[in-house]
């Protein structure tokens, strides 16, 4: 798929969505109701284009990448996105477990780690660079590499088995690095996303701000979305813009996790605005950033379970749930006619006529 352009149709159909009501308004008269599963049942319907919507390999992708900030000044604590990343390969996060007992592909993409890491099953190497530059003093990528990210996003997406993919972003920086992008794209004062929780060291969050602040005037005349990416980074952020793209364009369902997926998902949205209709949220953490950060999408996370855990694992305690609700509308009740899979009245959209996305677009989701 060409990085200039993304087809992506909205999911909005009313007969459909009336029809996927029905259904679970039926099953309701003797199973009775099950609340929040339900909406998300049509929603999964919907984005399928399907009265029986069917759920298949889901794919867990962490993108991982080192931020020139954190050599310019930015506070920072624990193990190096290295380290992160040899945690997870070797199993020794709660993440890789979950994601094996739920059955869900786990791939790491070296999005542009600082170091070289040694060959491992599960690790995918499409490093744009040793990590971006600082964007304190000048864009933290080049436009190309931008560009050069986003398809190889786009072509992990396409070549991913299954039509799920769980989207996760890690790194030394990450989450200021995504703070920056959604602060310009979203006009969100940048202490909000910033600002961990009440117990975030006074010190740490006025060393961050002094960094955050300079850098965001450094750029404050960038406003276009692939532009902004590039001004702030990081190389994990752009590579799951492709990745969505694609997986929206095949009518996938995509999980979205933690801030610096936020990010990726508003650029992407800037570029083609119904990739958000093939969204469901995910958290792994109570950073209050991403509170600010899933308000922007009218939106909030499947589980709320009080975990302060890598991104990615609140994806693989998530997916059970939207498993199950799935099968609200794929596995028959007893008693009930299997019917078609479509409504026999219903014309269903096609991509005959899709939105066609630019990545100079500046559409708001």
């Amino acid at each position: 798929m060409s990085v200039q352009r993304s087809l992506i149709a909205p999911t909005a159909h009313p007969r459909l969505e009336d029809a996927l009501r029905q259904k679970l308004q039926h099953r309701a008269e003797t199973a009775g109701s099950l609340g929040e599963l339900e909406p998300l049942a049509v929603r999964l319907g919907l984005i399928q284009n399907s009265l029986k919507p069917r759920l298949k390999s889901p794919q867990l992708v962490v993108f991982a990448g080192d931020h020139g900030l954190v050599v310019d000044g930015l506070s920072t604590r624990g193990d190096s996105t290295s380290q992160q990343v040899t945690h997870l390969l070797a199993g020794r996060l709660p993440m890789a477990v979950f994601s094996f007992i739920q059955g869900m592909g786990l791939t790491v993409v070296d999005a542009g780690l600082a170091e070289t890491m040694s060959p491992y099953p599960s690790l995918l190497q499409r490093k744009i660079g040793f990590g971006t530059r600082s964007a304190r003093s000048g864009p933290a990528m080049s436009i190309d590499q931008a560009h050069a990210a986003i398809r190889a996003g786009m072509e992990i997406a396409d070549s991913l088995s299954g039509n799920v993919l769980a989207c996760a972003g890690i790194g030394v920086g990450a989450h200021e690095s995504a703070s920056l992008v959604l602060s310009r794209l979203a006009d969100i004062p940048l202490r909000d996303l910033t600002i961990s929780g009440p117990d975030m060291p006074p010190d740490a969050l006025a060393q961050t701000m002094v960094v955050l602040q300079s850098t965001q005037g450094r750029h404050r005349d960038v406003t276009d979305p692939v532009e902004v990416l590039a001004a702030f980074g990081g190389f994990e952020v752009a590579t799951m813009v492709g990745a969505m793209l694609v997986a929206a364009s095949k009518r996938h369902l995509i999980m979205v996790d933690g801030l610096p997926a936020c990010a990726a998902l508003l650029v992407a949205a800037r570029i083609s605005a119904p990739v958000t209709d093939y969204v469901v949220f995910c958290r792994s953490h109570g950073h209050r950033g991403l509170d600010h950060a899933l308000n922007l999408f009218r939106a909030s996370a499947l589980l709320e379970l009080g975990m302060e855990s890598t991104d990615g694992t609140g994806s693989t305690l998530a997916w059970p749930l939207v498993h199950s609700a799935a099968a609200l509308l794929t596995q028959v009740a007893e008693g009930e006619d299997a019917g078609p899979t479509l409504p026999s009245t219903t014309t269903l959209p096609t991509l005959d006529t899709p939105v066609e996305a630019d990545f100079g677009s500046s559409t708001r989701p």
